[in-house]
């Protein structure tokens, strides 16, 4: 590897410098989740990204999943895995799994790392303080303990933010009988940083961003305006997987969140590129 001469290390200190004072005291949600969770490298890079940003003075907020060890748990209980067209039926069964994997082991183990890097994190979700308040999804499609958002109060978030904590939280919810509900992590990240009014919303993914062309990472699209989605989805280029999580960031943006991004998990320190240089890591939405 070049070596890095003093001169470009200084400069590279300078040229964020803009950036540090934009964001100084400003709130970053950060949707943690894919290829940036099983990976142990980047999930490294990401946890001393947020210390880092934590440390210069951004009050950062990470929402998680964890599908993979959801799936891991499952199969080590003997806990078959039902799906309704394409999509996961979560039995009460398996929302307890999902309670214990989301709630307990993944949740705790983000705090510890980032406690490793030297953060004062807090772990939670949305069943703490009335944190989210959900019922049973109602798409057309029973799809058992799969929960949507009716209610957020942020208190317990601004408490930690306002006394230098890191919140890190696990996406599953209550309803008023105390049942058991999974949330998308997509969804509370959009609602949480909406309540937030936060400067940026920042979605990981395994793909480098919204691409023209789904099969060309040359094609990818640096900036969108909420105006340009309509026609984007009509001629293809947002499709699939892609319309949940852009309508998301749309949403977010329409009540409130400065901007909102789709980056790219897969590169290393992915969120220090977007948030403290001019070169972004993915595509934009304001």
């Amino acid at each position: 590897m070049e070596k890095i001469s003093y001169k470009d290390k200084a400069n590279i200190l300078i040229d964020a410098l803009p950036y540090i004072q934009r964001y100084h005291n400003k709130v970053i949600v950060v949707k943690y989740g894919g290829n940036a969770m099983v990976n142990e490298e980047i999930k490294d890079c990401v946890m001393r990204d947020i210390v880092m940003l934590n440390t210069i003075g951004v009050k950062v907020v990470l929402v998680h999943g964890g599908g993979p060890e959801i799936n891991d748990m499952l199969k080590r209980l003997d806990i078959e895995s039902k799906f309704i067209n394409g999509l996961r039926y979560t039995s009460k069964e398996t929302a307890e799994v999902v309670q214990m994997v989301l709630a307990g082991k993944v949740n705790k183990s983000l705090v510890s790392l980032l406690g490793h890097h030297g953060g004062r994190a807090i772990g939670l979700c949305g069943m703490d303080a009335g944190l989210i308040k959900a019922k049973k999804l109602d798409n057309g499609t029973d799809l058992g303990n799969v929960g949507e958002i009716i209610d957020v109060d942020i208190t317990c978030i601004t408490d930690a933010l306002d006394n230098g904590y890191i919140p890190v939280i696990a996406t599953v919810a209550s309803g008023d009988d105390g049942e058991i509900f999974n949330i998308n992590a997509d969804t509370a990240t959009s609602v949480i940083s909406s309540a937030l009014k936060a400067s940026n919303m920042i979605l990981m993914t395994d793909i480098k961003g919204l691409l023209r062309d789904k099969d060309d990472e040359s094609t990818l699209i640096p900036e969108v305006a909420l105006s340009e989605v309509s026609s984007l989805k009509k001629s293809g280029v947002i499709s699939g997987g892609m319309i949940p999580k852009i309508d998301c960031c749309v949403d977010a943006v329409r009540r409130g969140v400065g901007q909102a991004l789709i980056i790219d998990g897969r590169i290393p320190h992915s969120i220090l590129i977007e948030v403290l240089t001019n070169e972004g890591a993915g595509t934009l939405f304001k």
